[in-house]
This record gives structure tokens, C-alpha cells and sequence, in this order.
């Protein structure tokens, strides 16, 4: 008991990260050390390790012959089956030593009946849709006790193809859902995938679904795992006296209410956490140039240590500092730079030289983008462009699936691609012809972007940073800026920054939309914010160093979380070894 309050810190600072998305909610966070306490309290108290031995109590062997008389008493009334009796239980079965008054037993040996359910025909309406609660698996793990399930039978539907729990029934899942238990608080019919257990009344119900929890169950089969009957009611579990067994669901109580006190204020920490890094990370964002940004800076990363403690802040952070690069706020203007205006009229230059030359084609022009539609406020010497106007092509891959070969040309779809990651090594192959139609009018080089245009992951961006040749499917969009006129990676930071991509597939889907299509005329028609060539460079640079100080912080927290865990973990061998 000591272990499990001298360390609460322990148990409350193991959290495991679920996805790096998000805001810092708890819900992209697995309290890891709070879940491990809750199985390290259930296996304590299966193991007698939870509450001290009475040697006043009803020995566990006494308690058995009581729960067999009952049963006999049950057979000879009519009331139940006579069993076949339960194999001897090996010294292999028994994992560990049990404490003075405990027994080990066959799970079969607290059953007075166990039964199986069933399914009502789908096809006959008149079975379904009544009055009578049908349990399946999907109706169990949600609470302890059933009252109401997701459908409902007819009498005539229980009739025809289900069976019927009484109240207080336990019901197991024997396929798809194992491990899930439930009590029937009213009579409710089950499907087959579930049994229908009546337990001897002279076992603790809570402390048999305590118990049953802590069971290491593995299924068999080629496509959902089940287990047999035979398999269910031959489970070895060690059985204490029956005042015990009150005493350790009182303790499992009592613990578990502390568990979830835990839980809720390390969930309300981790909320107020989030809700400070948002706030001070928005301070960061209304800075009004460079200059002002710089002093907020300092005042935050002062603080470096304390405010980002999750990757999800982290995030955040990287995902700020994006959205300062592409607003101007990350490094100072400089009035010698060349004004991007005269740069977007050098590239206009250069392409209609391209066209001229039939190189690339003529793209149809947009219409003027007027002072409304610009985001904000542009600083000195910035514009604003539709990307066709500093690219050289925009366009998408093959639209049909192509014919694969074991070897050949390297063939990308949009899984080799993720936000700066452009992962050309798990790739499939065509041959020579495809590959020479899909690349004739789209051929990829070293500092093209890749954007990807459909499904989960829309709008991840990429640049090609190594030499390759490769064809590429619809589900990825080639962007080629004028390299010689244009810093790729300024472009990149700007459609996986807030103000990119997702801004814009939020303009034409709506706010929260995580998939849609990109097609290739709305990728033209995003509005980019130009900055001089040398101040791209500059915010490329700046980026680049942030970016790295907050790998560094991801890295150093990683390493603290493991440990963390290492600590939840080697506290639970601990307790459970002594």
C-alpha cells in the first residue's frame, strides 16, 4: 500500500503520447501510470497482497464444499445440470504461491450454469425491434452493469433464435470482444458470441469480475479469436476466504476512487497546461513586427523547461513558428532587400520566356487579388501572388492505377510523402512506357515540392531533397518553383504552416474538414505571401535553427517519458515480486 501513495507522482507523470496532432488535450494522451496502477491494485488483490490474512476467516477449502453443496443441492432440485468435473489443476497452472487460506480453483467451479445466446434471424422484422434488451459484445465494456443495449428483440425473436439472462446473470464474451464482462441488471437475451454465466451465491460478484479481469486470455482463429467453453471454465484463479473476499473489493474500491481522482486532475493539469501554452503562444503570433516578437520570445523561452512538457506542445510551438515565418514576424525587414514585387516580375519574365519557347504551357489568368483578400497585414517589401505565378508547373500524377512490375521505374503515391518528409523508399514499379507518359509533362527534380491532394493526409507537403527519378500517382500534386529565382523550402514552410493549406482547404471545405480533394486548379489559385528572395532565405534560416531547438526539446522529453514509464513499470515488478 505504501508503494502505491509514496509514488503517486510517479503514476501521475508516466504518460505515453498518443498522436503528435492536436492542442495538448488528455485525450492525445494515455496516462500510462494510472492505468498501470489500476492493474498493479487488481493484480495485488488476486495475488491476497492487497489486504492482511484474518486467521478467524472460513478457509477458502471450506468455501468450496459450500459452493459444491450448493450446486448439489441445484442438480438434485432440477434447477441446473450436473457438471462434468473440472481436470486436477497441474503445479504448472499455478503461477504463483497463494497465502495462508487461499485456494486455487478451476473458474468452472463457481458456476452453477453457463449458457450460450443467439441470433434472431435478421431477415424477419417481426423478430427485432421489441421490448426485450439484446446483449453483444458491442453493448459490454461501456459499464459494470447492463441496462439498456444498442437493439432490441421481440418475445417472438427471443423465441426463435436467442436466450434470455436473469438479473444478476454474468455475461462473457467468448468471441471478438475477449475479456469483457458485464452483469445483467435487468433480464436482457444475448447473442452467441457471448455466455450467460449464473455464479455460485456465495461468491462476490465484484470480486469474480475483479479476478476475471486479471486473466491472461488468448483466443484461436484464422480471422476473429474466440475461445471454447472448455477454455472459459477451465481458467485457474486462486480463490480467498469469502470475508476476504469483501475486504479486497472494499480496498479495490476505496483505490480505484483514488485512481480516478488522479486521473481527473492530472487530465485537468494537463487541460490548464494546454490552455497556457495557447495563450502564450498567441502573444507570440500578435507581436506586430519582429522586433516586439523577439522580446516575447525571450520572455518565453525562459520558461522552455516548464511550458512545453508534451509533444503536443511542441507541436504547437513548431506549428507558431510557421505561422510567424509566413506573416514576416520572424526576422526584420530589410529595406536594401530587392522588394518582392520586382522578383515576382523577373519570374513573370522567365515565364514567358518558357512559354514562348513551348517549355511549359500558358496557364488561364486569375483575377486580381484585391487589399480584402489579403490574410493580413504584409510588411514592407512583400506581396501577395497566386502560386501558378512563381511556378513553373502545377500538376498531378497518373489518374488511372497503373500495371505494377517486379522491377523497373520507381512509381510514389501520396504515402511517400509526409509533412517535410519525403520518403521515396517503399515504392512500387513501372515500366519504361508508363513511366515515360506520366513524367513527359511532370518530371520531378531535387527542390520540386510534392503536395498531397486526397484522403486523411491532404495538404502534406514535402520537397524532393535527393536526386531520383520517379513517376507519381493522382494522389500526389508537383509543384516546381523558379529554383533560380525562389527558395523552395520558404514555399514548403508556408503550405505546412497554418496559414498554408490547411487554410485554404478550410476556405473551400469548411473549418474541421480533415479530408477532401485538392484538385490542381485550386492548388494554382493559393494565395502565397511573398517575401524578398534574400529575407526567404533569412526566415529559411531562422526556421531551420527553431525548428532544430524544437526537435531538441521533443528528444529530451521522449527520453524523460521513458523513463518515467521504466519507473511505472519497475514499480509494478516490484510490488508484485514482494
Amino acid at each position: 500500500m505504501d508503494m502505491i501513495t509514496d509514488n503517486i507522482d510517479i503514476w501521475t507523470s508516466a504518460i505515453k503520447t498518443r498522436s503528435s496532432a492536436g492542442r495538448g488535450s488528455s485525450k492525445k494522451l494515455d496516462l500510462y501510470g494510472i492505468k498501470k496502477l489500476r492493474e498493479l491494485i487488481l493484480e495485488l488483490a488476486v495475488r491476497g497482497k492487497l489486504v492482511p490474512q484474518d486467521p478467524n476467516d472460513e478457509p477458502a477449502s471450506v468455501l468450496l464444499e459450500r459452493i459444491a453443496a450448493e450446486k448439489a443441492q441445484l442438480v438434485k432440485e432440477k434447477k441446473i445440470k450436473k457438471q462434468k468435473p473440472l481436470p486436477e489443476i497441474g503445479a504448472d497452472e499455478k503461477p504463483f504461491a497463494l497465502p495462508s487460506g487461499w485456494d486455487w480453483i478451476r473458474l468452472g467451479e463457481l458456476f452453477n450454469s453457463i449458457i450460450s445466446g443467439g441470433t434472431p434471424s435478421k431477415r424477419e422484422d417481426s423478430f427485432w425491434a421489441g421490448d426485450i434488451p439484446w446483449a453483444s459484445v458491442k453493448d459490454l465494456g461501456k459499464q459494470r452493469y447492463i441496462t439498456k443495449t444498442e437493439d432490441y428483440i421481440t418475445q417472438s425473436g427471443l423465441d426463435a433464435g436467442s436466450k434470455l439472462a436473469d438479473i444478476g446473470d454474468i455475461l462473457i464474451c467468448t468471441r471478438m470482444g475477449l475479456g469483457k464482462v458485464g452483469v445483467a441488471s435487468v433480464p436482457l437475451a444475448f447473442n452467441q458470441d457471448l455466455k450467460s454465466v449464473k455464479l455460485s451465491s456465495l461468491v462476490n460478484v465484484e470480486h469474480f469480475l475483479n479476478t476475471y479481469s486479471t486473466i491472461k486470455i488468448k483466443g484461436t482463429g484464422t480471422t476473429v479469436a474466440g475461445i471454447k467453453q472448455e477454455q472459459l471454465l477451465g481458467y485457474v484463479v486462486g480463490l480467498p476466504p469469502l470475508s476476504e473476499q469483501h475486504r479486497i473489493v472494499a480496498k479495490v474500491d476505496e483505490l480505484m476512487a483514488l485512481c480516478d481522482q488522479l486521473e481527473q486532475q492530472t487530465e485537468a493539469s494537463i487541460d490548464a497546461h494546454a490552455t497556457l501554452v495557447e495563450t502564450l503562444l498567441t502573444t507570440l503570433t500578435n507581436s506586430a513586427d519582429a522586433a516586439e516578437l523577439e522580446q516575447n520570445w525571450t520572455r518565453l523561452a525562459d520558461h522552455f523547461d516548464t511550458l512545453f512538457t508534451t509533444e503536443q506542445s511542441i507541436d504547437q510551438l513548431k506549428q507558431t513558428v510557421l505561422q510567424l515565418a509566413v506573416m514576416g514576424k520572424l526576422v526584420p525587414q530589410d529595406p536594401n532587400d530587392e522588394p518582392a514585387a520586382v522578383l515576382l516580375e523577373r519570374i513573370a519574365a522567365e515565364k514567358a520566356r518558357l512559354i514562348k519557347e513551348k517549355k511549359i504551357k500558358k496557364q488561364k489568368l486569375l483575377p486580381p487579388i484585391s487589399e480584402d483578400d489579403k490574410p493580413f497585414l504584409l510588411p514592407e517589401g512583400w506581396d501577395l501572388t497566386y502560386m501558378q505565378d512563381i511556378t513553373k508547373v502545377v500538376t498531378c500524377g497518373m489518374a488511372s492505377t497503373p500495371k505494377y512490375h517486379e522491377s523497373g521505374r520507381i512509381f510514389l503515391s501520396a504515402k511517400n510523402v509526409k509533412p517535410y518528409k519525403f520518403m521515396p523508399d517503399d515504392h512500387k514499379f513501372v515500366d519504361d512506357e508508363t513511366f515515360r507518359k506520366i513524367t513527359q509533362n511532370a518530371n520531378p527534380e531535387k527542390g520540386d515540392i510534392l503536395l498531397t491532394r486526397v484522403g486523411a493526409g491532404i495538404g502534406e507537403a514535402a520537397v524532393i531533397d535527393i536526386e531520383i527519378e520517379f513517376a507519381f500517382y493522382v494522389s500526389l500534386t508537383l509543384v516546381k518553383p523558379f529554383l533560380n529565382q525562389f527558395n523552395s523550402y520558404y514555399l514548403l514552410h508556408w503550405l505546412n504552416s497554418p496559414e498554408g493549406v490547411k487554410k485554404s482547404l478550410d476556405n473551400i471545405y469548411g473549418a474541421g474538414v480533415s479530408q477532401g480533394n485538392l484538385n490542381v486548379n485550386q492548388v494554382r489559385s493559393f494565395e502565397v505571401p511573398i517575401p524578398p528572395l534574400a529575407e526567404q532565405n533569412r526566415i529559411v534560416a531562422k526556421v531551420d535553427h527553431l525548428m532544430a531547438l524544437c526537435d531538441q526539446l521533443k528528444a529530451r522529453l521522449q527520453q524523460a517519458q521513458q523513463t518515467q514509464l521504466h519507473l511505472a513499470d519497475a514499480l509494478v515488478d516490484r510490488a508484485i515480486g514482494e
